[in-house]
């Protein structure tokens, strides 16, 4: 388990969030799932919820806004020093505002954008909050990406809003670059079967991928297929109980365990 305690850089996925219709049923699943202790706001935040292990936030879990059409789905931010600029950068490279930049108490300022291809992601210029503070155990957030119905669209806007470099780890039978910041992976990018929409998707580290994705059927979800090994770990695709796809992944021997592993 390491701990943070300074800004995500920028470009670095640095904090992901929930809104979906019914708040405390996803606090009793992902409570469940992950282990976390869930503190919500009050009426100033919207009840935002805080999920916490060993007392420092790893996520968020919010209730969509009452009578707006937003869709219930887990959210990935990336970290920016000046969302204004950000913004307006995201415009020029042919992506949406899709909320426009908002103070949040002193937490931070946000927005949410989506590309050209339409994948819909938040930027957070962190305050008070600077994201998630735990990585390397279970319940918290192993990797992000894109996964993109026009790649070769995304992949040029990624690069001028962010400075991504690309690591092209593509197959015969898929497309897909690592995101880089400085010679460092922060994410992915990839492609979605034809005719599916674009969207970023979040991976949560668990013990073990074949225990966990059990538990996420023993509390309503759903599992899409069986988890598979990889070189980067044991991985499944998964479906909350009011239907939200993420992924959960667990070192594997290929993978090995991230530094700090912490079980």
């Amino acid at each position: 388990m390491v701990f943070r305690d300074e800004r995500w850089p920028d470009g670095t996925p640095g904090w992901v969030d929930l809104m979906v219709p019914d708040q405390a049923k996803a606090i009793a699943f992902y409570g469940s799932l992950f282990g976390w202790d869930v503190r919500r706001g009050g009426a100033e935040s919207g009840f935002y919820g805080l999920a916490e292990l060993r007392g420092r936030p790893v996520a968020g879990i919010g209730r969509t806004p009452p009578g707006r059409d937003v869709p219930a789905a887990w959210t990935t931010y990336l970290a920016v020093s000046d969302v204004d600029r950000t913004t307006a950068a995201v415009t020029e490279a042919g992506g949406q505002i899709v909320m426009p930049v908002m103070e949040v108490m002193k937490e931070g300022r946000m927005a949410v954008a989506a590309d050209p291809a339409g994948a819909v992601f938040g930027l957070w210029e962190a305050g008070h909050h600077i994201g998630t503070q735990v990585t390397a155990a279970p319940g918290t957030p192993a990797w992000n990406e894109c996964l993109s119905a026009d790649y070769a669209a995304a992949k040029p806007f990624y690069e001028q809003v962010f400075g991504y470099g690309f690591q092209d780890i593509s197959g015969d039978d898929f497309t897909y670059a690592v995101l880089l910041l400085d010679g460092r992976p922060v994410g992915g990018l990839g492609t979605v079967p034809p005719g599916a929409a674009s969207y970023w998707s979040a991976y949560f580290w668990v013990a073990d991928a074949d225990t966990s994705s059990a538990k996420v059927a023993e509390l309503g979800g759903t599992v899409d297929g069986k988890p598979f090994d990889s070189p980067y770990g044991r991985q499944v695709r998964v479906t909350d109980d009011q239907g939200v796809r993420f992924m959960l992944i667990a070192p594997n021997e290929q993978s090995g365990e991230p530094e700090g592993w912490e079980v």
